[in-house]
């Protein structure tokens, strides 16, 4: 038989058309939203959203902090999971770490001999609360069989609880400028990028990444496939906890103080930004390139909304309204694939 006649599976694969990436719709929606208040810009300010740099720069340190802690909160919804925690972690990391960050000059007077810690002391003991609050929601989750978003609420009361114990509701204040220097500059955009890559590669291309997807796909498919459930859970609700730690000392590092206030509402900034950027909350699904988008729209809409002098309470109005029209998007592609 003639092969043209016959063609192969390759031929085939090749007359197909190529898909474009989850990720491509959108950043259609943030070239869409930026031009809208670009446009709006011109009309009502008679000045340009997007060509002001200084802005464009603040905005992307401004959503940074989200941006980690959203990249976390990603791995925790591809397991079919949930961290409500995230905002608290950061008060609680943001406290302990600005403690251990205090100059020596500010208790000189009771302390003689105290000399400043390296800033490396404070970072690492961030990050160790986070790490401590992401293996309590783990062990919880994957020991007792308790829904995430119990779990994770517990701990999220805890922690701010702790966050207010730690120091009495007093803030922390004075703090070395070794260690304000990791808030500063362009220094957060770059770990939140680091950050970006780094789980992006790991959740495409390793073990960890496939293990992560087929536990959200199919929990019992993956436990009889011989994935350890319970232990791999208990290491991704870790990573997000040191990504929550890790925003903490990014965040009182830029204020140069620890509050207990800090990282109100964050946590779900950040399951918005990763349900905006196409993780599904029913697990199985979700790209760190597209939290990455993510966490930029809400921080498009945020500095647009500033930009134009609209109140912030209408901010929270856009963004709620943001976050359901993400989902109902994600349950219609869930039916789609279902039917299709």
């Amino acid at each position: 038989m003639d092969q043209a006649a016959n063609p192969t599976a390759t031929e085939h694969a090749r007359a197909r058309p190529r898909r474009l990436p989850p990720e491509a719709g959108i950043l259609l929606i943030l070239v869409g939203i930026a031009l809208v208040f670009e446009l709006l810009g011109w009309m009502l300010e008679h000045q340009s959203f997007l060509l002001n740099g200084q802005r464009l720069v603040i905005m992307i340190l401004q959503v940074s902090v989200i941006g980690i802690i959203a990249i976390g909160v990603t791995q925790v919804i591809i397991t079919g999971g949930i961290d409500l925690s995230s905002g608290s972690v950061v008060a609680l990391a943001a406290m302990v770490a600005a403690s251990l960050a205090q100059s020596s000059d500010a208790l000189r007077v009771l302390y003689p001999s105290l000399v400043d810690l390296p800033a490396v002391v404070p970072v690492l003991a961030g990050l160790a609360v986070g790490a401590a609050a992401g293996l309590v929601n783990g062990t919880l989750i994957a020991t007792t069989g308790i829904p995430p978003f119990i779990a994770t609420l517990g701990v999220m009361v805890t922690a701010r609880g702790l966050a207010k114990w730690y120091t009495h509701g007093q803030p922390v204040s004075m703090l070395t400028d070794s260690y304000a220097a990791i808030g500063s500059g362009a220094v957060p955009a770059a770990i939140f990028l680091a950050t970006a890559l780094v789980f992006h590669v790991a959740l495409r291309h390793t073990r960890y990444g496939k293990f992560t997807y087929a536990i959200g796909a199919n929990r019992e498919a993956a436990r009889i496939s011989g994935i350890r459930v319970g232990r791999h859970l208990l290491v991704v609700y870790t990573i997000a906890g040191v990504l929550s730690g890790l925003a903490g000392v990014l965040t009182s590092a830029r204020a140069v103080s620890g509050q207990a206030g800090m990282g109100l509402m964050y946590e779900l900034d950040a399951i918005a930004a990763a349900v905006i950027g196409g993780a599904s909350l029913a697990g199985g699904v979700g790209r760190i390139t597209g939290t990455v988008i993510g966490t930029l729209i809400l921080g498009v809409v945020t500095s647009g909304f500033t930009f134009l002098r609209i109140d912030a309470y209408y901010q929270e109005i856009v963004k709620g309204a943001i976050i359901v029209v993400a989902v109902v998007a994600d349950q219609y592609r869930r039916r789609r694939r279902m039917t299709g």
